[in-house]
Parts: C-alpha cells; sequence; structure tokens
C-alpha cells in the first residue's frame, strides 16, 4: 500500500529592483525551517544588486529557484512563478513583507485535510513604517456576495502573505491579469471565491507594510478604491 504523498509549498516572489528589501525576504522564508517548500523568486530584470543577492543565497540554499528577464509587470512575474512551481500548494510573498514564526509548516498541515481546491485564508497585521501594527486585517466571510459589500463592511484578503491556494485553483480561475497592474489580486479572488472550496482560520499569519512610495502601498489604496466603487 502506497502511503499518500504529502502536499508540497511553493512560495513565489516577484521582484524588481528590490535590493532594499530581498535579502529580508529570502531569509524570511529560510526561518520558517519548512523542509517542504521551494522558493521561486521572478526578477525583472532588475538593475541594482537585487540579481546579486539572489545568486549568492541561491548557491547556499537548494530549495531557492530564481530567472531574471524582462517581463510586462507584477502579474506576468507571478504567472512565470506559477508556471515553474512544483508545488502542490502555492503561496506569495512581496519582498517587503513576512510570515509570522512557523507559519508554513502549519499550512501544509491544515491542507492535508482539505478538498481541492481550497483557498485558505488567515490573518494579516498591517503595518506602518515603523513596522507597528495599525490594525488587524480579518477576512472572515470569502462569498463573492460578501466581498462585494466592500472592504469596510466585509475586508478581502488584504496581502497574500496570509493566504494560501492549491495550484489546480488556477485552472478553474484562470491565472493573474496581465493588464491588471494595481487589482491583480483582488481580480483573482472574485474568480477564485466563486470556484474554490475557501476556509478561513483565525490566525495571524503574515504582514504586510504599508511603505509609502512602495509599489505595494499604491496597490492597496487602488485597491480599497476599487472595492469601495464596487460596495457602492
Amino acid at each position: 500500500m502506497l502511503l499518500e504523498k504529502k502536499p508540497t509549498l511553493s512560495i513565489i516572489t516577484p521582484v524588481y529592483n528590490g535590493e532594499r528589501f530581498i535579502e529580508k525576504c529570502i531569509k524570511v522564508v529560510i526561518d520558517q525551517n519548512c523542509s517542504q517548500l521551494e522558493h521561486i523568486i521572478v526578477d525583472g530584470g532588475s538593475t541594482d544588486k537585487t540579481v546579486e543577492i539572489i545568486k549568492q543565497y541561491a548557491e547556499n540554499y537548494s530549495h531557492i529557484r530564481w530567472i531574471s528577464e524582462k517581463d510586462q509587470g507584477q502579474s506576468d512575474a507571478m504567472n512565470k512563478g506559477i508556471a515553474m512551481a512544483k508545488g502542490h500548494i502555492l503561496g506569495f510573498l512581496n519582498v517587503d513583507d513576512y510570515y509570522e514564526q512557523n507559519v508554513l509548516d502549519r499550512v501544509l498541515k491544515l491542507f492535508e485535510s482539505l478538498p481541492e481546491p481550497t483557498l485558505l485564508v488567515g490573518n494579516c497585521n498591517i503595518r506602518n513604517n515603523e513596522d507597528r501594527i495599525r490594525f488587524v486585517n480579518k477576512p472572515r466571510k470569502l462569498k463573492l456576495s460578501d466581498l462585494l459589500l466592500g472592504h469596510t463592511v466585509n475586508p478581502f484578503p488584504m496581502n497574500p502573505a496570509a493566504y494560501f491556494y492549491h495550484a489546480s485553483l488556477h485552472k478553474l480561475a484562470g491565472l493573474y491579469s496581465i493588464e491588471e497592474h494595481y487589482t491583480l489580486d483582488v481580480d483573482f479572488l472574485f474568480r477564485a471565491v466563486q470556484v474554490a472550496h475557501t476556509q478561513y482560520v483565525n490566525e495571524v499569519w503574515g504582514n504586510h507594510l504599508q511603505l509609502e512610495g512602495t509599489k505595494t502601498f499604491e496597490d492597496m489604496k487602488m485597491v480599497q478604491a476599487r472595492c469601495a466603487l464596487i460596495g457602492s
């Protein structure tokens, strides 16, 4: 009798000129001490020291896989990472965000009993420039009808550091839209919750830094504006 193979996890990090954050991001994944993962870093052809830093770590850590080439933006980079991924489960970690301790093993354990495809969502600390918690994003209700009420009524998952899903979900929900540069996560989530089993866990898994001037900060403002428009 063959034992069922345990799920594996692919963490995907898109980056462009991220030398300020990329080393910390790589260390965040290393410090999870999760033996069943790969860390895929998709660089968009950085002109700073990002690639140099990635190379140094990839030479010493076999779980790191990476490419560096020009792309059509963050969505394109994320889709390239998905195409490279060998894991049964996917997660995305932006270079300026990070996980709580031991989150990845916890997520893998939960997926062992979840139907496929599942979108598994936890809580996310939303932090300011001083890395202090502004509030905790708790997306308890994940039906499309709930999300369409707007983020002020039912919070949507604000950052992928706090959600994970079966790779097979993309066969039903499609990939990330290359035309979407600011609301790509929301666009995908709206499609995903219509075809996936959704599971919310009231635990803090991720930390999102709302650093003024970064793309993720501008993305969040655009997301909130779009959700407010949809919910009005």
